[in-house]
Order: C-alpha cells, then structure tokens, then sequence
C-alpha cells in the first residue's frame, strides 16, 4: 500500500474526525456541562459545610470556657462569703450549700419535673338521657306544641 494512496487518507481522515467529534461532544455536551456545574456547586457547599462545623465546634469550645469561669467566679464569691461570715463572727447567717453545677446533665432535669398529667378535657356531649349538654336538649317537647309557619 502506497503513503499516499486516497484509502490511507480516508482511514486517517476518519480516525481524526471520530477523535474530533469525541472532543467536541465532551466539550459542548450539555449534560456534560451539568454534571461538571453539579460537581462543582458539590464541592462548594462541602467546603461550606466543612467551615461551619469548625466554626460551631470553636463556639462550642468558647461556651465551654465560658461555663468554667462563671463556675469559678461562683466558687470565689462562695469562698469570700464563707470568709466575710467567719470574719464578722456572723452564725445566724444562712449560707447555702455549693452549688456544684457540673454534674447536672439534662437527663436529671428531666427526671427532677414532676410529670402531672393534663387537665380533664371537657366533653362536647353528655351521654345522652336528656342532658343539658346533650344535641337535644329543650327541643322533643317544643317540637310538637309549636306548628311550622307556611313556607312559601
């Protein structure tokens, strides 16, 4: 077979235009487009979600830090309390006990409220026998005393 045989030029002529066409689909295909906007608005909010649970997880970090110095602050003014008492010799004094609040957790407090069940809802009818609350009342004895006007 000849290099410069009209068959030869055509087989790489095809070649090319498949190669080509390839390209092209995959650049100007609109699903393609999509799916690669699709993977990047992904990525994005990965990234979005990524920052806000380190940013909850550095406020909860500051929460923590600030419970802790309230505890100490209470436990300081607990002391200086007890040593004003003792100081100024005071016994009828009513100090509470400390208040230790870092052994609570919410499934105490849960148990601590009093589950008291709701109020007696009240009913719409009686049971029946010519109640006052019954769909009847003051209406069987009326009916037959009172005639009905003439419609017209």
């Amino acid at each position: 077979m000849d290099a410069s045989s009209p068959l030869t030029f055509a087989i790489i002529g095809f070649i090319v235009g498949l190669i080509v066409g390839a390209v092209a689909y995959r650049l100007l295909s609109k699903s393609q487009r999509e799916a690669s906007s699709m993977r990047q608005k992904l990525l994005e909010r990965e990234h979005q979600i990524a920052e806000m649970k380190s940013s909850v997880g550095s406020h909860l970090t500051g929460i923590y830090q600030r419970l802790s110095n309230i505890r100490d602050e209470a436990n300081q003014l607990e002391l200086q309390l007890k040593e004003d008492a003792a100081e100024w010799n005071i016994r009828d004094a009513v100090i509470q006990p400390s208040l230790d609040l870092s052994n609570i957790d919410s499934a105490q407090e849960q148990q601590t409220t009093v589950d008291t069940p709701p109020p007696a809802t009240p009913r719409d009818y009686a049971d029946g026998k010519s109640g006052t609350l019954s769909e009847d009342f003051g209406l069987k004895g009326n009916e037959a005393a009172t005639p009905q006007p003439p419609r017209y």
